[in-house]
């Protein structure tokens, strides 16, 4: 049961509040939440933080052209939310005009069960230990061990004009493991991760969790061996799923509907024409089952849907919130998203991939005589203005003579978002979403997501390295 304003305050009072407080505007909402939260730390062999948190509160939203009036608070009751609807007033009111059409909800993408109260924390613990000894045993070099648990449950309604109300309940949970390797003085590490809209069940299957130990060994291991990459322009293959996050940083949020209407996006004003090569089709996806970008409706009530943003290298659509949609004249995509009751809804992705190509992946490696092949990647940056960007790859290896060789480390990729579109020249049929571990940060808020692809073949592509 999703949570109440006030146990006085009926579902009926409020959408009849609710309604007189917006209609007098071009758009606008109550959304209120109620979340819990914990996160378990296993690092030098035992529990060393254990945190849960409970919060809820309402955010009231009125909007006028594209001037906002927001109040929030903490307090769920009729008082905190009457001085919400006086401090929202100060906004001139609207003509109420061109308002987007009310969409009906999806069906629910994913479990409604609390994840957090359905597993003892005993039984999570003991589950910690286990990983923990079990990536000790793997090798006497192992000098580090670091494991965590994360889950939450957010419950969410949304309160509209003309007595729509839409309420969704949202599991989400993650494991991550780290391990940190010494060999002879020489430190490196490795990690995994994984997680989605579900509960902690599949945490407790014991190959699950030892895929994830040993896919971070893996890691360490290979960079215990990279060699320093060289630097200059190169061919460079992407591999299949985490790797999409350079596609979601360097084009995706160039293609969420605030930066176009207010053309500062380098895609602004482009809609029909070629930004890419044939061979690309790129979607942003909210209906992927259990996915950790994925929702029933998003922040304002909207059901998420399919996009397609790049088809077949022509610009077909952005990513859109109701206030940009409105704007724009055109219909909401289901990508209005907001950290929490405190923020303002703005224009997110939700799981964005690129769609499969005509290639096998060993065709890419073996038609490159001399590249890179990147399959994993750390930290970056974007400007969404001009679409350059600067990425480090966290796991790649030389290709030589079409055969993958040695391991490399110290790998920056740099180059721009549009530009990097046209030099893909092969596109590989392996398309993999990621395991659920991303995180995307726009405006101070950061909310969950989804990346993927298939292998990609990228010709001259700007390297930085230390060989």
């Amino acid at each position: 049961m999703v949570t109440k304003i006030n146990k006085e305050f009926t579902e009926k009072e409020t959408s009849l509040l609710i309604d007189k407080a917006i209609s007098n505007y071009d758009d606008g909402e109550l959304f209120i939440e109620e979340v819990v939260s914990e996160n378990l730390l296993f690092d030098d062999n035992k529990i060393k933080n254990a945190n849960y948190d409970e919060d809820k509160g309402f955010g009231l939203r009125v909007i006028k052209g594209d001037s906002v009036g927001f109040a929030h608070s903490s307090e769920l009751t009729k008082k905190a939310l009457r001085r919400a609807l006086e401090s929202v007033k100060n906004l001139e009111k609207g003509k109420n005009l061109n308002r987007n059409k009310t969409l009906k909800t999806n069906k629910s993408l994913y479990t409604d069960e609390n994840p957090i109260e359905l597993v003892k924390f005993e039984k999570k613990v003991s589950l910690l230990g286990k990983i923990n000894d079990y990536a000790r045993s793997k090798d006497t070099r192992v000098k580090q061990v670091s494991i965590t648990i994360a889950g939450n449950f957010q419950k969410i309604e949304v309160f509209r004009d003309n007595g729509q109300f839409f309420n969704d309940l949202r599991p989400l949970v993650r494991l991550n493991v780290n391990i940190t390797l010494d060999s002879n003085g020489m430190v490196e590490n490795g990690s995994y991760g994984f997680g989605g809209r579900y509960t902690y069940d599949d945490f407790f299957n014991e190959n699950t969790w030892k895929k994830a130990v040993d896919m971070a060994y893996k890691q360490a291991i290979v960079r215990l061996s990279a060699i320093p990459a060289p630097a200059g322009e190169q061919t460079v293959i992407l591999g299949p799923g985490w790797p999409g996050i350079l596609l979601h940083e360097a084009i995706g949020h160039g293609l969420e509907g605030d930066f176009n209407r207010k053309k500062t996006s380098v895609f602004a004003n482009l809609v029909g024409k070629q930004v890419a090569s044939k061979q690309i089709t790129i979607v942003d996806d909210g209906t992927l089952k259990n996915r950790r970008g994925s929702l029933t409706i998003d922040d304002e009530g909207t059901p998420t849907q399919n996009t397609v943003l790049i088809e077949n290298g022509i610009l077909k659509n952005f990513m859109q919130d109701r206030l940009n949609a409105r704007l724009m004249n055109i219909s909401p995509t289901g990508n209005g998203r907001r950290e929490s009751y405190s923020s303002i809804p703005m224009p997110r992705m939700t799981n964005t991939y690129m769609l499969n190509g005509q290639y096998e992946h060993e065709e890419l490696i073996e038609s490159t005589k001399n590249g890179i092949y990147a399959t994993q990647f750390g930290g970056g940056q974007v400007d969404i203005t001009s679409g350059k960007f600067v990425f480090s790859a966290s796991e790649a290896y030389l290709v030589k003579d079409g055969k993958i060789d040695r391991p490399i480390k110290g790998a920056t990729l740099i180059g721009n978002g549009p530009d990097i579109l046209k030099r893909v020249s092969m596109v590989a049929n392996n398309l993999e979403i990621d395991k659920g571990i991303g995180t995307c940060g726009k405006e101070g808020q950061s909310v969950p997501v989804g990346v993927g692809q298939p292998s990609l073949k990228v010709d001259n592509l700007t390297v930085g390295g230390t060989a």
